[in-house]
């Protein structure tokens, strides 16, 4: 059994860490947990209000999915091309959840590799090679998924392969044209995408791929009419729709997918995160029934070795019980008016730019002028942007305070897990308005050119 200490000097010395420099890394390690709580190594308590990395939709520690594991310790272990009854029951329960076009599931290991397969399967089955994607957006650090992903985190994946084509998409708080009411909005960015599909040829692209709803990019919420007038578009000129859901599906948004809220069918849903509530690395492609069919004389050039892991496949399984069990979709639904009114308390604080939230799927958006909306990080540079340590001197502040969540570019998450009370979400609150008050104290001095450490 290693130590604290070990632990962290063997993690230091042969683990390389993601989205960070090495040599200076001081991880905590999670000495304990339960429900929407974690302990780190020197005993200091954290609410977790990052659900860990927006997975742990279950909190930790969930006596269904420790009984699942008990139950199956002896469980065979069976390659992808065997049937399992744990694979065939997720599979069907996932296709009953998602919109009624749905007929198939592709398991992965992760939603990057989810969003990689989706790509290949919609290049396979149009024939086209170019992929619309928004700015603004995040899908996986690999090299498809990278390169989908429209914000500095792609900068690791360019130059890009062929066909990877950006387009623009509204962001209501920091909206630079005039406009009436949101259809208007929505609208308009309906009409340059459509120009811009058109310019690039509809026969040459397979697919338009959307975040439902950006989430580490500041959970940016549609504006009314967009997400639909995306279908429409891709009905019109019969381009595949692909909905990323690996971070607002399951009961993130307050629906199992968020996509349920705008009342459109994709071709494709990918999925991972809240599908086992982060117990196991599980991902997926939803297939609807006219591309299943295309596979049934065509063979489906793909294949992972942990396809539709039996075990994995079964915690699924009992994740998605519990949360049938407990009714997480209405309790998200009734937690979402307590966040809400949490999230728009904190339009006082001097450096709160926008709130916003759909479901438990929040964040707060800092700014260094409410005025001008001048953003507390520049925009689209690389990473390490953050030069004068603005973001992680708050970021500290919080976990001071024992707040533990996210934190991209001028942004903060607040996605706790679905199992959070409203009792707990103000006590979580509460802390996440001490560090403002701590941080509009000491930002000025900041500003002026002093160190950023606090």
């Amino acid at each position: 059994m290693l130590t604290n200490d070990q632990i962290k000097k063997a993690n230091q010395h042969y683990v390389l860490q993601p989205w960070s420099k090495q040599a200076k890394r001081n991880p905590k390690i999670i000495t304990d947990s339960e429900g929407i709580y974690f302990w780190d190594e020197n005993n200091k308590k954290f609410y977790d209000m990052n659900a860990q990395l927006v997975y742990a939709n279950l909190g930790h520690k969930h006596p269904k999915i420790i009984e699942a594991f008990n139950q199956f310790k002896e469980l065979e272990i069976s390659a992808p091309g065997f049937a399992s009854e744990s694979k065939a029951k997720l599979a069907q329960k996932i296709v009953d959840l998602a919109p009624n076009n749905m007929a198939k599931v592709y398991f992965t290991t992760a939603g990057a590799e989810a969003n990689e397969q989706a790509l290949k399967m919609a290049k396979a089955i149009t024939g086209g090679y170019k992929i619309f994607s928004r700015y603004r957006s995040y899908h996986g650090s690999t090299l498809g998924a990278g390169n989908l992903t429209g914000e500095s985190r792609r900068l690791g994946s360019e130059p890009s392969p062929p066909g990877f084509v950006k387009f623009d998409m509204p962001y209501l708080y920091r909206e630079y044209q005039n406009f009436e009411d949101e259809k208007a909005l929505s609208a308009q960015y309906l009409t340059r995408l459509e120009r811009q599909i058109t310019s690039e040829g509809p026969d040459t692209i397979a697919a338009l791929v959307i975040e439902t709803i950006p989430g580490s990019n500041g959970v940016l919420l549609p504006p009314d009419g967009y997400i639909k007038g995306i279908e429409k578009l891709c009905r019109r000129y019969n381009i595949m729709m692909i909905c990323d859901e690996v971070m607002s599906g399951f009961g993130r948004s307050g629906e199992w997918f968020a996509c349920d809220h705008y009342d459109v069918q994709p071709d494709m849903i990918t999925f991972a995160k809240g599908v086992t509530g982060g117990y196991l690395p599980l991902g997926g492609v939803i297939l609807s029934k006219e591309l299943s069919t295309y596979y049934d004389d065509n063979v489906f050039l793909s294949g992972t070795t942990y396809s539709g892991h039996t075990l994995v496949c079964e915690i699924g399984n009992a994740a998605i019980k519990s949360y049938e069990d407990m009714d997480l979709i209405k309790h998200v639904k009734q937690m979402e008016i307590v966040m809400n009114e949490r999230l728009e308390k904190l339009r006082v604080y001097k450096y709160v730019g926008d709130v916003r939230n759909k479901g438990l799927f929040g964040a707060v958006e800092l700014v260094k002028n409410k005025q001008t909306k001048e953003p507390l990080i520049e925009y689209g540079t690389a990473q390490g942007n953050d030069k004068q340590g603005y973001m992680r001197a708050f970021s500290q502040l919080l976990l001071d305070e024992g707040f533990y969540t996210f934190a991209h570019e001028s942004h903060v998450l607040v996605t706790p897990p679905l199992t959070i009370t409203a009792v707990e979400i103000n006590a979580a609150m509460d802390l996440f308005e001490n560090a403002l008050v701590r941080f509009e104290e000491q930002f000025p001095k900041m500003n002026e050119g002093y160190p950023a450490h606090l």
